[in-house]
């Protein structure tokens, strides 16, 4: 199964059958199906990070966008930005959590180590 695919469906990045998550952005114990151990997994910081980038320029483009074009007032901003902000990182939260942990399990990543 391939990485996309593995991280969309947030499934077990060896055998692709197990759930990923026990919650909505809780990792799981360990792949009810291969039993692989999820222990070792740990995204940190990132999706959150990779979430802020992409629906920050989005709704800033956005935002911008309707600004210049329409001119409408500030609470017309409010009503149309936050929804759209909060349904995106919603979004995308889960999707890129799944797909750094598939990544980082795809390349063997782990924690850097000093040079000896």
């Amino acid at each position: 199964m391939d990485t996309a695919r593995t991280a969309l469906l947030a499934r077990c990045p060896r055998c692709g059958q197990g759930k990923l998550f026990d919650g909505y952005l809780q990792l799981g114990k360990q792949c009810a199906h291969c039993g692989l151990d999820y222990a070792m997994f740990d995204a940190g910081d990132g999706p959150a990070v990779f979430v802020i980038l992409v629906v920050g320029a989005i709704v800033c483009g956005g935002a911008l966008f309707v600004e210049f074009t329409y001119q409408p007032p500030y609470w017309v901003h409010a009503a149309l930005w936050i929804p759209v902000t909060t349904v995106l990182t919603f979004a995308l939260l889960r999707l890129a959590k799944s797909l750094l942990l598939v990544l980082q399990y795809k390349h063997k990543a782990g924690e850097g180590r000093a040079a000896n």
